[in-house]
């Protein structure tokens, strides 16, 4: 998810508590990014990941899927 203002991220953490309410939420990688974001606000949210760009979360993602299927 990203938000680039922070009005939008409350959503952010709704979001992963819908995810919990339904059951599924150790089954979805969620990360978190955008100008309004930072790493501390994705660690309080229960965010497995945060990006600050791109690059940064093209990388990351690879990261927490390979992470998911090791052994």
């Amino acid at each position: 998810m990203s938000a680039l203002l922070s009005t939008t991220m409350e959503n952010m953490g709704e979001t992963i508590e819908s995810l919990r309410a339904a059951g599924c939420r150790d089954d979805v990688i969620v990360m978190v990014g955008g100008a309004a974001v930072s790493q501390e606000f994705a660690t309080t949210i229960g965010a497995d990941g945060f990006a600050m760009d791109a690059g940064g979360a093209a990388r990351l993602a690879k990261k927490l899927v390979m992470d998911r299927v090791k052994p």
